[in-house]
């Protein structure tokens, strides 16, 4: 597809990076189901080692069907580039590993989804002596105070799983620029349909692709967008495996050999070499697919959580529904700002029941399915202070805002009436 017109979303989901195959003339993009890759000689497979040519050599770093996802991501957010990992943990590992060294900071949003929030609190500070402070991600005044002179990131989720805080990206972005260190926000339950963070100011984009992205419940995968825009250069010492010598590569300085995609090509080149996370192309096809329905998806999925959730607030046996679309949420005001005024396809809700009514909810429910994920044609349910919250203690639980009486709801693309009157059936059991 030519890159001398602005394109629509839609548009860009669809063409990006999906030619027809030159050799066979497929219309869909082929799946490059191999380990590796022969070089035309030897001076050509010296040079892809050296990173002086691009192209593919293992693929543990590069894969056709793998860059394929990866250039249409990276097109999707505006970004320069992407890498794709095989999850969306592996994708934040894989962005703090080329950031941050034993002793370092970083600040997180303490409206993260459970896994995030234990990955934050306990395993990157004992495996790696990263440490963190968190903060409320609608006030960047409270990431400010956080931040030491160690501080190397600011991590927050753009719509926050899983209870739909929407962050305060400019602010934070102007916190970050100031402290001269990159704002992270990871995007996985808005999508670039309803939120492009680098056009706020972020300065790196993580995903989870098993959730909407992929969308169908079928594909693992993360990935993290590079948006080109943070000057390595000017914050060297802060950020010396991009901006200074790189031993492993004849003391290559990665920001001015590949200029704005400095961090996308380490990932590459350090990052998935070294550590291994690499995304399956069989999982990259199923995105790349299903990437091709996004927006038709989201838009789908929008309207059926919004007509929901306005159902379920009046509900005698629900206590209150956290969901930014709705006009009463208080973070109505920047979903309008950041999200097109919508609040995505996840929500919770407090039933007036507490956890016996949550367990009841979630065995009963026939349209809903009960597992550990959001993001799928189907609608899913969870109780999340029993299985994705249960690692952290009550405190935490409640401040991630998954407390003993909470529901989180993925609503899929159904018919609404249907889902509404699952529903309604099981709450008039609780």
């Amino acid at each position: 597809m030519s890159d001398n017109k602005e394109h629509g979303l839609e548009t860009l989901s669809i063409h990006t990076a999906c030619g027809p195959d030159p050799s066979t003339g497929a219309r869909t993009i082929p799946i490059h189901q191999t380990t590796a890759f022969v070089f035309d000689d030897a001076e050509h497979g010296a040079d892809l080692f050296a990173l002086k040519k691009a192209g593919f050599v293992y693929s543990r770093l590069t894969n056709p069907t793998v860059g394929a996802l990866e250039e249409k991501l990276a097109a999707l957010d505006g970004g320069v580039a992407s890498t794709c990992a095989a999850s969306g943990h592996a994708a934040q590992l894989l962005v703090l590993t080329a950031l941050m060294a034993p002793g370092d900071h970083v600040v997180s949003s303490c409206k993260l989804y459970g896994g995030s929030v234990n990955q934050f609190a306990q395993i990157f500070p004992d495996m790696f002596g990263w440490e963190s402070t968190t903060f409320n991600p609608a006030s960047a005044e409270e990431a400010k105070a956080a931040l030491t002179p160690k501080t190397k990131a600011i991590f927050a989720e753009s719509l926050s799983n899983p209870e739909g805080v929407v962050a305060d990206i400019e602010g934070l972005a102007k916190v970050a620029y100031e402290a001269g260190i990159p704002l992270i926000i990871d995007n996985t339950m808005a999508t670039p349909y309803l939120c492009k963070p680098l056009d706020h100011g972020a300065h790196i984009v993580t995903y989870s692709t098993t959730k909407f992205l992929s969308g169908h419940g079928n594909a693992m995968g993360g990935a993290v967008v590079d948006g080109g825009k943070f000057d390595w250069s000017k914050h060297a010492d802060k950020y010396p495996r991009l901006a200074k010598p790189n031993a492993n590569y004849n003391d290559m300085v990665f920001c001015e050999a590949f200029g704005p995609a400095a961090l996308a090509i380490h990932n590459h080149a350090v990052g998935l070499r070294d550590l291994g996370m690499n995304q399956q192309p069989f999982n990259a096809y199923l995105t790349f697919i299903g990437l091709e329905t996004l927006a038709l998806r989201m838009q789908k999925h929008c309207e059926n959580a919004l007509e929901i959730a306005q159902h379920l607030e009046s509900h005698e046996k629900i206590a209150w529904v956290s969901y930014a679309g709705l006009s009463s949420s208080e973070h109505n005001v920047n979903a309008h700002k950041y999200m097109k005024g919508q609040g995505g396809a996840v929500f919770t809700v407090g039933m007036k029941g507490g956890y016996d009514a949550c367990t009841t909810m979630v065995k009963e429910l026939e349209l809903f399915s009960h597992l550990a994920n959001i993001g799928d044609t189907r609608s899913l349910i969870i109780h999340p202070a029993s299985t994705t919250h249960s690692q952290l203690d009550s405190e935490a639980r409640a401040k991630a805002g998954a407390g003993d009486d909470v529901l989180r709801i993925s609503i899929g693309i159904e018919t609404t009436e249907d889902l509404i009157a699952d529903l309604d059936r099981v709450l008039n059991m609780v």
